[in-house]
């Protein structure tokens, strides 16, 4: 009689955030849906946990005592750990989510959210998580001056380094793969989160225009244009 195989390991999720209630509702629902969870109240004892444990994911509210959500992802990426984190913001807290992005957040979601929509946006993180394989070692994207190393994940345009979150970094992958082809937002939503939620589709337009920004930086040419109605396109000026 053959032994099963052995089942794999569940991934880790360190939830962070300073109500109980909420904390208590995510550790649960993510326990439910095959995650081993830790929780911390807020972001001091994270980083004293992300040290300790090492999660393969973290969710992480931006407003908290002692030590927001922003000065700890700063904290952490400043301090090398580019563990995936995905920031809760208020649905009018703009600035929040700006600032979350900037300081190297990967992914964000306003409140309230869909408890499918949080879990397709963890497992999107873990998939971008993964180092690729084979061929994409020495694997260089390019599109007029702007080139991507798939390894390395440097992006470059006109001899400028761009830094990019693993979300931006997967979207302009996308585009770069498919460049001239006009993408349906539908299409982008699937390759990108996985699922195609209302909530995420505000989110693309959000997470095209922060790459516009970084590519405009020096006022280059714009690549990345919108085909109103239908989607976007990588395509010259």
């Amino acid at each position: 009689m053959n032994a099963a195989a052995p089942s794999a390991p569940k991934p880790r999720a360190l939830v962070v955030d300073d109500d109980r209630a909420v904390r208590e509702s995510l550790r649960r629902s993510l326990q439910f849906n095959g995650y081993d969870v830790a929780v911390a109240t807020d972001g001091a004892e994270a980083l004293a946990v992300i040290g300790a444990t090492s999660p393969d994911v973290v969710v992480m509210d931006v407003m908290m005592p002692r030590l927001d959500g922003i000065e700890t992802t700063r904290a952490l990426r400043q301090a090398g750990n580019d563990v995936p984190i995905l920031v809760l913001t208020a649905r009018d807290a703009v600035g929040d989510r700006v600032e979350g992005l900037d300081a190297g957040a990967d992914d964000y979601l306003t409140k309230p959210f869909a408890l499918q929509e949080l879990l397709a946006r963890l497992r999107a993180l873990l998939r971008r998580a993964v180092p690729p394989e084979g061929d994409a070692d020495d694997e260089v994207l390019s599109f007029a001056d702007l080139s991507m190393n798939v390894a390395t994940r440097e992006v470059v345009r006109a001899g400028r380094q761009i830094e990019l979150t693993r979300t931006e970094f997967t979207l302009l992958e996308m585009f770069l793969r498919r460049p001239r082809r006009v993408l349906e937002r539908s299409f982008i939503l699937e390759e990108v989160w996985g699922y195609d939620f209302p909530t995420t589709a505000n989110s693309l337009e959000v997470y095209v225009g922060y790459l516009r920004r970084k590519t405009e930086a020096e006022g280059e040419a714009r690549l990345l244009h919108t085909v109103r109605g239908v989607g976007y396109v990588l395509k010259e000026s």
